[in-house]
């Protein structure tokens, strides 16, 4: 059975998406943030042992070092990690250094983390991004805190993919497009997707193969190719 770890998976797309693996027969670590947000109890009522419910908080060391220890101690292999884990907050220095301790540090300390139960598995590295953070195509004229986080992590996937690709690992780099979601604390109003249809499109460009795995792209809820 293939297995996955998936961040941000309490609610939003990452929940979406824990559903999405499950349905079809993953086994899933499901990243936990809050422990008062029930949608991930019933999911594991659902599907019994084949959701593991691991607390995360991918803003902390500690959280993330205890939650690779948990995982290792059930599985020796994970075949893929999926980084959904996200905030959206603007307007000041401080902003931005919660952007980017949860939107671009986060992936890397869960790519550190648990890269060890990677090397007898499907070695694939999954990662949410946003148009916000392509500088070629830069047309926002505010966002800088959470902009300036997903260009930073556009660069940090960029470097992983030059040092990990030629030992064998392969890389997805998902814009999900403008989606109805949690990132700014409270479901959002506003958006084109449902956390779901977006979440389903990731999960087929996640797990489908590419001819050409060479090649660190950043794809979008419409199979298109934008530049970062």
């Amino acid at each position: 059975m293939r297995s996955v770890l998936i961040t941000g998976a309490d609610r939003g797309i990452g929940f979406a998406l824990c559903r999405c693996f499950l349905e079809n027969g993953w086994m899933v670590y499901a990243g936990r943030f809050m422990k008062d947000w029930t949608e991930l109890d019933a999911l594991k009522e659902e599907y019994g042992n084949r959701l593991s419910l691991v607390n995360l908080d991918v803003g902390s060391q500690d959280s993330v070092d205890e939650a690779a220890q948990m995982v290792g101690e059930q599985t020796d292999c994970l075949d893929m990690l999926v980084n959904c884990a996200g905030i959206y907050q603007n307007g000041s220095s401080e902003t931005t250094r919660c952007c980017l301790n949860i939107n671009t540090l986060g992936p890397i300390r869960i790519v550190e983390a648990f890269l060890p139960l990677m090397e007898r598995g499907d070695k694939r590295l999954c990662f949410f991004s946003s148009e916000a953070g392509s500088i070629t195509l830069t047309h926002r004229t505010g966002d800088v805190s959470y902009c300036v986080s997903k260009t930073c992590l556009n660069m940090a996937v960029r470097l992983m993919f030059e040092k990990l690709h030629p030992q064998g690992y392969r890389f997805r780099l998902y814009h999900p497009g403008w989606v109805r979601t949690y990132m700014s604390g409270q479901k959002s109003t506003e958006g084109n997707f449902e956390p779901e249809e977006t979440a389903a499109v990731a999960y087929e460009q996640f797990t489908s193969d590419r001819n050409w795995e060479d090649v660190l792209v950043m794809s979008d809820v419409s199979d298109e190719i934008w530049p970062f």
